[in-house]
């Protein structure tokens, strides 16, 4: 049976009003409503549970993940690069339907777009305070910060999610299979990805998107309740996280009924240009060379010393660290890796395989890291020179209110604080607005376009969740329960990536022998 009838095979129904997959929808729903009664109800318990399944990866599997992570990397350049680049994602004659400008903005919101403003300040001062491995508060260990931070944000992180949303894009546009996380396995299990084995998977990302996306609302509630505290001396206590839990989810439900094109589309926009306009003032106001200059030798300093870095583990290093950074990153972007990539293949039909794996790869990257240099070397020579011993403490001590003591060395500070609050507003927003877009998809067997009342009812249940979460005190737990999706997750993306090849070699030996339909992009 070819991938084209095969891909008929996945069937909906008429689900409480909603056209989904009835075994993953109920099965999801019944999975989230224990996992969340699991943390409201015994929050303490939960987070035992779950710390001490990640205890036991980082000290038992740490090597595994700093192997697997940097394999991920190779693998991705070396498809990209290779012969296998000019293929097209979708038929020969499609092309994208999004300009480059558009692309990159919708891919970097749903993918990193808080984590800019939460990190970019408190990360480097972290590590700058508490290294893994030398002396803390020097020069050295202000260099080593910004490359650790380089590691935990960079190429590593956005291969994993080219992994799996290159996969998706070419099995669902070119082959013409459904826009969901089994259609990767097809070239390995055939159509018995229609069957248990593919509702498996498809629930696991959907939960893992469930909760990653919950928990982030549930902690940049927390972010946004301490700006507020911090600049209007506003109570930043549950209720005004409940607040802002709830806004940012009608918000996002405002953006949904939008559609993707006005609402996700426009919101990503609007968060970039802000955001970079929020990077040029600092770096205008701000020291200006000595910003850029760093920026330039951190990076030169990434390339140079990349296997090391990436390839460290516990053997001489600080294990509690390692576990706390290095390897709860890559576990957080495994977990993620399922959201991202149905996102961003969903968003990417008619790119060539090279344009996709650089773009991905390498846009969000370089800004990231233009924009973690600069802010991350101001703040810790704010440190070493001037002894700005606030600063360093905030960072340390109340990460998400870091960022605005920053800003207070700034002109009119209050207004660049302001913006910095709406650029956190709206990619909460997006994450929600697409992450509910993307369990939709998952639920309904891989529509790219899923009725608004189901993604309604997504997003609802994402707010509700990270609300109830919050309010138990279980944010902690399932976002350690996140972490221990990464393990599985890396083992399913051994087999996508064994899958991809096989496909992509087959279509090459397609073009070779026999024309291609130029319809479906398949022999």
């Amino acid at each position: 049976m070819s991938a084209r009838d095969g891909s008929q095979q996945v069937h909906q129904r008429s689900v409480l009003g909603f056209q989904t997959n009835p075994t993953v929808f109920f099965v999801s729903a019944g999975a989230i409503l224990a996992l969340v009664v699991f943390g409201v109800a015994a929050p303490e318990t939960a987070e035992t549970v779950f710390a001490g399944i990640q205890d036991f990866i980082v000290a038992e599997l740490g090597w595994f993940y700093s192997i697997v992570v940097s394999g991920f990397l190779i693998f991705v350049l070396w498809i990209g690069l290779g012969r296998f680049g000019r293929i097209r994602l979708g038929p020969d004659d499609s092309r994208p339907d999004y300009s480059y400008v558009t692309w990159f903005a919708m891919l970097f919101s749903a993918g990193m777009g808080i984590g800019v403003l939460f990190w970019s300040v408190a990360e480097p001062l972290n590590h700058f305070a508490d290294p893994p491995y030398g002396s803390a508060e020097t020069a050295e260990a202000a260099r080593n910060a910004v490359n650790l931070t380089y590691l935990h944000w960079g190429l590593h992180g956005w291969g994993i999610y080219v992994v799996v949303g290159l996969s998706l894009a070419y099995m669902s546009y070119r082959r013409g299979l459904p826009m969901a996380m089994r259609s990767t396995l097809h070239p390995l299990l055939g159509d018995r990805v229609y069957g248990p084995v593919g509702h498996a998977v498809d629930i696991f990302a959907i939960l893992g998107t469930m909760f990653g996306v919950a928990t982030t609302l549930g902690l940049g509630a927390q972010q946004g309740a301490a700006g507020l505290e911090h600049l209007f001396a506003i109570d930043g206590g549950l209720t005004t996280q409940l607040w802002i839990i709830a806004l940012a989810t009608g918000a996002a439900i405002a953006s949904v009924v939008s559609g993707l094109d006005r609402g996700i589309r426009r919101l990503s926009e609007i968060a970039l240009a802000l955001g970079l306009a929020i990077f040029l003032y600092v770096l205008v106001f701000g020291e200006t060379a000595y910003g850029l200059s760093s920026t330039v030798e951190s990076i030169g300093f990434y390339i140079q010393h990349l296997p090391e870095t990436a390839l460290r583990g516990t053997a001489f290093a600080d294990s509690e660290w390692m576990g706390a950074w290095t390897f709860f990153y890559w576990g957080w972007w495994l977990a993620w890796s399922p959201f991202v990539g149905v996102f961003i293949a969903r968003i990417s039909r008619g790119r060539t395989v090279r344009e996709f794996v650089l773009g991905v790869l390498l846009v969000p990257t370089t800004l990231v890291f233009v924009w973690y240099g600069v802010f991350g070397h101001m703040a810790m020579r704010r440190v070493l020179e001037d002894g700005d011993e606030n600063l360093l403490s905030t960072a340390v001590d109340d990460i998400p209110v870091a960022i605005f003591v920053f800003f207070e060395e700034f002109p009119f500070a209050f207004a660049l604080s302001i913006v910095g609050l709406l650029v956190i507003a709206i990619y909460f927003v997006t994450s929600s607005d697409s992450a509910s877009f993307v369990i939709d998809m998952l639920a309904s067997g891989g529509d790219p376009d899923p009725p608004t009342r189901s993604r309604v009812f997504w997003a609802t249940t994402e707010g509700l969740v990270g609300a109830m979460l919050l309010v138990a005190g279980g944010l902690e737990a399932m976002q350690m329960f996140q972490i221990t999706t990464g393990l599985p997750l890396a083992v399913l993306l051994i087999a996508i990536c064994v899958a991809l090849v096989s496909s992509l070699r087959e279509d090459r030996r397609a073009t070779r022998t026999e024309p291609v339909d130029r319809r479906t992009g398949s022999p």
